[in-house]
């Protein structure tokens, strides 16, 4: 996607570590207008897929979640990292480790937001590892629903996680696929 190559050619910062800055635009402060470019993006990706329900996890992929979501006219169910009093005791749950933050989390997702009648896909604002989107598809086999395929707004091509799911004859579309990056150049896959 071209438009998001020049958004983070123009505002993105490559740190130590692999880490790419966004948060001028994707993660932090969201441009809405941008937003809605992805959204109709993976709505044209997935519009003959039959899907019923987004799935995300929280915090960052909420918004990218939400205004693709409009594009389909399905509800979003966000993976929360921890259990809050009003969520009831059925839920499925999974490990995941943040590559980011360098933590493990155990989310949960309410058993009343997925079932087997749903048809789902999962988006996130970044694919490096794939431990997220693990934990997430564990969700999704768990609860019986289809997993139609996974989408990443930035994929760390040079980390295993996009790799290792398409591996696994999982559907994987990413916007942006980043194969190197330095403090100068960041070099995209075809």
């Amino acid at each position: 996607m071209q438009l998001l190559k020049d958004m983070i050619s123009k505002k993105g910062k490559v740190f130590p570590g692999n880490i790419l800055k966004v948060d001028s635009f994707l993660n932090h402060q969201i441009d809405t207008g941008f937003l809605n470019e992805v959204g109709k993006e993976y709505y044209e990706r997935f519009k003959n897929d039959s899907v019923n329900k987004i799935l995300t996890i929280e915090a960052s992929g909420i918004g990218i979640a939400c205004i693709t979501a409009q594009h389909f006219n399905v509800p979003v169910v966000f993976a929360k990292k921890n259990k809050t009093k009003n969520i009831a005791a059925d839920v499925y749950s999974a490990n995941v480790v943040s590559y980011t933050h360098s933590r493990e989390y155990t989310v949960i997702v309410s058993k009343e937001f997925l079932t087997p009648d749903d048809r789902v896909i999962i988006l996130d604002d970044f694919l490096a590892n794939g431990c997220a989107m693990m934990g997430l598809i564990d969700i999704v086999k768990a609860s019986g629903a289809t997993l139609v395929g996974v989408g990443a707004v930035i994929e760390k091509g040079f980390q295993r996680g996009g790799d290792m799911l398409r591996n696994a004859g999982i559907r994987v579309e990413s916007l942006a696929v980043i194969d190197s990056m330095t403090d100068n150049d960041i070099a995209y896959r075809d």
